[in-house]
């Protein structure tokens, strides 16, 4: 087989494929991944070791169970698939899965057509937090509603959101006396499938009691039934007033909760001292910790430093 690609490779490209030559695989599998890497003509010398690597692995695994150096055989996506699944036995997790990637990323150059890509789909990404400005607007805006059941329930609303990090389902089942002064500051008792018990952040702390003495053995966010739909629409559609607010946001309201959170335990700086961008394997690593009591939940949360 020839090496030649129809494009013009980088001098360092074109030596780092021109001299792939591993032990680990047959003189055909090397050769095989010389031709479909220089097809690629990745940028990089680096990029293209890696390519090399993986397409070589690819071919002994085609050759080993009867599939021949056919690139349009090996770069199918069953293929690809039954490689990953037997044919990576001794390499990391992160290994396959780079392999997986990169053989995905060749099959999509080489192959004619080229085999149809995953639809990209969004990533669903945190809500911006509220300033405390913007909270305190939102109060104003609440304190000032024509009676005070209304008034009332709207700072329900803000507080067990902001304060508590509730919104939606959660706030569904949260009645007066839900909220309960124990274990050395608030705590919020939340039933529903997610039932929990959360501290309230100290800022929120007489604002919620006052919407839970209000309520009484009723709702703090009003109405009759767990089972009521859209417990806080009507409650964020009735707010008059506020002209140059925009209108409340509960995802928003849970964001400025979780945001004061992760302020308060340091998060930021874990992170940063971890070397970690994203919180993938975090509750993996949680999930071997010992929960926390009520009352070291309370002092983690209830203060501010």
């Amino acid at each position: 087989m020839s090496t030649t690609s129809p494009v013009c490779l980088a001098p360092a490209v074109d030596r780092a494929i021109s001299s792939y030559s591993p032990v680990s695989v047959s003189p055909e599998a090397g050769q095989f991944a010389r031709e479909v890497v220089a097809q690629v003509a990745p940028p990089s010398a680096a990029r293209a070791k890696a390519l090399l690597f993986a397409s070589s692995k690819l071919c002994s695994f085609g050759i080993f169970v009867g599939y021949g150096c056919d690139k349009e055989v090996l770069f199918h996506e069953m293929v690809i698939e039954r490689f990953i699944a037997v044919g990576t036995s001794g390499l990391s997790p992160a290994t396959t899965r780079t392999l997986r990637s990169n053989l995905r990323f060749i099959a999509r150059v080489v192959l004619a057509p080229p085999q149809p890509g995953p639809v990209p789909l969004s990533r669903e990404r945190a809500k911006k937090p509220y300033s405390e400005a913007e909270i305190d607007a939102y109060l104003a805006l609440a304190e000032n509603q024509p009676t005070r059941a209304r008034k009332m329930r709207a700072v329900g609303l803000i507080s067990l959101g902001a304060g508590a990090g509730l919104m939606g389902h959660d706030l569904r089942f949260v009645r007066g006396h839900d909220v309960i002064c124990r274990s050395g500051g608030l705590v919020v008792v939340v039933g529903g499938t997610r039932a929990r018990v959360v501290p309230v952040l100290k800022r929120y702390h007489e604002l919620v009691v006052d919407s839970a003495v209000f309520a009484g053995n009723g709702y703090v966010t009003g109405g009759e039934e767990p089972a009521r739909r859209n417990v806080t629409a009507p409650l964020v559609s009735a707010l008059s007033g506020g002209i140059h607010l925009e209108r409340i946001d509960t995802g928003r309201l849970r964001s400025t909760w979780l945001s004061e959170c992760a302020r308060l335990i340091g998060l930021r700086g874990f992170l940063d001292a971890a070397g970690m961008s994203c919180s993938q394997r975090l509750g993996d690593v949680v999930s071997t910790l010992a929960p926390p009591s009520e009352q070291e939940l309370v002092a983690l949360f209830r203060t501010r430093p």
